[in-house]
């Protein structure tokens, strides 16, 4: 018989509601982030090597990501008592990359009944039965899933990515448009692509005043705001 997999929300699709014990107290989601983005990332557990660097990073990088209206939410299937004990040896003892005396104010989710996991689709069996891999999913202030990336076990992550990633969405939902690979705050950024054949022959006749066309279907303008 096949195994059965877990859904998990898709992009688009509003995220699922649910309450949870963590680091910082009881919260409600999303009612407690209400007019926030939400970075919600799971990792595999406690006192491990991997996710203690993970965490270290999203620390001393949580002020820039609240100057983006965004909070960071952490989850692994350990209790209450795990997650502090491991968050005050990574502040006592860890030294990594320059980063010490790292404390993690964002709170971390203890989801023992791995209700919350499944809710996302966190748990994948074939990887782990009792572990989350290393999922990461960012909710808009709607409590929108706009973005999903997965990692295996083995691997970290790249916060300077999921930020990339959250600063291009916020600019495409301010500003209309789309960025290209690569894209990095102060780049040149693409136009949406015209509805009609004479809206195209339009565009590529007005090219190299406000935009520049590549072609009809491709066009850049400058980055609505700077670096």
């Amino acid at each position: 018989m096949e195994e059965q997999r877990n859904s998990m929300p898709l992009i688009g699709e509003k995220a699922p509601s649910f309450e949870a014990e963590t680091t910082q107290g009881h919260i409600k989601f999303p009612d407690d982030f209400k007019g926030k983005w939400v970075i919600f990332f799971s990792h595999p557990a406690d006192f491990t090597p991997v996710c203690t660097t993970e965490f270290m990073t999203f620390a001393s990088m949580e002020k820039e990501f609240k100057e983006l209206n965004t909070a960071l939410l952490g989850l692994s299937i350990d209790s209450t008592y795990s997650h502090i004990a491991w968050l005050r040896t990574i502040k006592e003892k860890i030294k990594y990359k320059g980063m010490k005396n790292i404390e993690v104010n964002f709170p971390v989710i203890s989801d023992l009944t791995m209700q919350v996991s499944k809710a996302f689709g966190m748990l994948q069996p074939a990887a782990s039965t009792t572990q989350a891999v290393r999922a990461v999913f960012i909710m808009d202030p709607k409590a929108i899933v706009r973005a999903i990336l997965y990692y295996p076990l083995s691997n970290g992550r790249n916060m300077d990515e999921v930020k990339r990633l959250l600063i291009a969405m916020q600019h495409s939902d301010e500003h209309k448009i789309a960025t290209p690979a690569n894209w990095q705050l102060g780049d040149d950024v693409i136009v949406p692509p015209p509805g009609s054949c004479g809206t195209a022959k339009e565009r590529v006749e007005k090219s190299g005043t406000d935009y520049e066309c590549l072609d009809w279907f491709l066009c850049l303008k400058k980055c609505p705001h700077k670096k």
